[in-house]
Parts: structure tokens; sequence; C-alpha cells
């Protein structure tokens, strides 16, 4: 039993990979608040540094392009905790699509984030994006 609470905390984590990767598809900018921390830090070469989830949301509607879909998903995640804290690696693939067609871009990311028990659960707190290679269709 000493290892439950480790296990659903890794879950709960994971989980907000999951719900980030919905969150990009279905363009929810909303729901950003279910997987960040209000004072999120953000860094990825195309928003450079962002700060907050109302910035984050910003730049997120900003970026969304007509006709454009995608899909994200993540693997190879790698939880290691430290009470309420936790270091998250993940890579992840997203797929940018025109409906009905194969993709025509295809990306390959690391994701780098700290995650952090909060009162209303596991939270990212801070979160980098690092392009690793890109294919154009």
């Amino acid at each position: 039993m000493p290892d439950e609470p480790l296990i659903t905390d890794r879950l709960a984590i994971a989980d907000l990979f999951t719900r980030f990767a919905l969150v990009l598809d279905e363009q929810r900018w909303d729901d950003l608040a279910t997987i960040f921390h209000d004072d999120v830090a953000l860094h990825s070469p195309r928003g450079g540094r962002l700060r907050g989830i109302q910035e984050l949301a910003d730049f997120l509607r900003r970026s969304e392009v007509e006709g454009e879909g995608t899909q994200h998903t993540h693997s190879d995640l790698l939880v290691d905790l430290n009470g309420d804290q936790a270091a998250v690696t993940a890579n992840s693939i997203a797929y940018y699509f025109r409906e009905g067609q194969s993709p025509h871009r295809i990306g390959g990311l690391r994701l780098t984030s700290t995650a952090a028990r909060t009162r209303t659960g596991w939270r990212i707190t801070e979160h980098e994006v690092r392009p690793l290679w890109i294919r154009e269709a």
C-alpha cells in the first residue's frame, strides 16, 4: 500500500499531459486552468517566454490557423516525484492537417515541466517546449 499515493500522483500528472494535448487539439483555451498553475512560466521558440494562463491563452488564440487542425501525442513520460513537486519530461509529436487530408507538417518535440500539488490537484508550474525536428509535406 505505500506505493499507492505515488502511483496516484504519477497518474494525475500523466493526465495533465493528456488533457493538454486535447486542449490544444480542440482549442479549448478556457480549460488551461485545469492543467496549468495560474502563474505558469512557459518557454517555447514560437511564443518566447510567457507568464500566466491568460498570456498563454492569448498566445494560443493568436496562433490559430484557419482550417488547420492538430493532433498532439505524448509518449515516454517520465515523472520524478519529490513530495509536492515533480520534474516531468516527455516526447511529443504534433501533426498539422486540414480536414480529411494527410498531415502537411509533423514535428517532434521534447517537453520539460515542473508540476506542483495545489489545493485543486496537480498543476504544471513551468513548461518548456523544445523542437527536435520538423517535416514539411
